[in-house]
């Protein structure tokens, strides 16, 4: 089979297209899939440049989201038959292989059924930014109809489905973009009210779009100063989830302290790491949801462009260069 082979840390010239052995019959419990495109995220640009979960695991193949149809099942699967249309978030971290390749090993139950009104490219590009979508909006609990939501960077690849989510939910949705055709595009996905923070204080705009209130919870995917400063955009008791690690300053803490805030980590891939079925379970059944969506209408997700895996190196390039406001996603011969 052809697949992408990460040999090396570096740059998007450490990936290389090989020509391995097919893979075996799969095991108990375990689906074989043919795969016909794989979702390219921020995650592994940042495994291939040598992240955390690679150092002693190359060679490897990348990838963690995928779409195809099942070539065999191993005993003990019943959800599946050969020929069946999937998709799934597996793989990609070097304890197992990835997306990027034309074949992959699956457990059962990591495996996700796909609509016929879906297709490969469009269900490759959901899991990882659609399930983070999903937990950090249920980071809060549960919001009542016409809670105000502050979405950041809502034409991003989580911000644009957390829109659409929030908006399905019946959330008085905020987001920050920047620039008129991000904001476009947001508006478009269901935000009620734009905050540019290059042309205006996004606190500020928060409080006075909420009546002094706050927003109930914050979905912060940009980290740095702008989540620092969420917490002032926050209501009392309210919430506020992140996708990633900043320390802040004493003061910032403070006051978050004082407003009685819930700070929510979201790392959606840690069920996979650890390698907990139950949790793998749940994310899968968000996955089969937010597929059905698909179907209906009621959800969209955003491909700005496709390369051929032949490609990668152009993929990665471009993701890495932060100037794509959709998903980028591998076709698969």
């Amino acid at each position: 089979m052809k697949a992408v082979i990460l040999s090396r840390a570096g740059g998007p010239d450490a990936l290389d297209l090989a020509d391995l052995p097919d893979p075996p019959p799969p095991p108990k419990g375990h689906i074989l899939v043919r795969l016909r495109a794989a979702g390219v995220n921020p995650v592994d640009y940042k495994l291939r440049k040598g992240g955390t979960f690679f150092p002693d695991r190359l060679p490897a193949i990348l990838g963690c989201d995928g779409a195809g149809t099942v070539e065999a099942c191993g005993p003990d699967v019943h959800r599946f038959r050969p020929g069946d249309r999937v998709f799934f978030m597996h793989g990609g971290f070097g304890r197992e292989s990835g997306t990027y390749a034309q074949w992959t090993t699956v457990p059962g139950h990591a495996v996700a059924a796909l609509p016929d009104e879906v297709s490969f490219v469009e269900a490759a590009a959901l899991p990882i930014p659609v399930i983070t979508a999903w937990e950090a909006l249920d980071r809060a609990g549960r919001l009542e109809a016409g809670d105000p939501v502050l979405i950041h960077a809502g034409a991003g690849g989580v911000g644009h489905l957390a829109l659409q989510l929030a908006r399905n939910r019946g959330l008085l949705t905020l987001s920050t973009v920047r620039g008129d055709e991000k904001a476009r595009e947001a508006l478009k996905d269901g935000a009620r009210h734009i905050i540019d923070p290059e042309k205006t204080d996004f606190v500020r705009a928060t409080l006075e779009l909420t009546g002094g209130k706050g927003a109930r919870l914050v979905v912060d995917t940009i980290g740095g100063e702008i989540f620092c400063r969420s917490f002032d955009a926050v209501a009392l008791y309210g919430h506020i989830a992140t996708l990633l690690e900043k320390a802040c300053d004493d003061q910032a803490l403070a006051r978050a302290k004082k407003r009685n805030l819930s700070l929510h980590y979201v790392l959606i891939l840690t069920p996979a790491l650890l390698e907990n079925a139950g949790e793998i379970v749940r994310q899968t059944r968000i996955l089969e949801s937010a597929a059905r969506m698909v179907a209906a209408g009621v959800l969209a997700v955003r491909v700005s462009r496709t390369f051929p895996l032949e490609e990668v190196r152009k993929a990665h390039a471009q993701i890495e260069s932060g100037h794509t406001s959709g998903k980028i996603v591998l076709t698969i011969p």
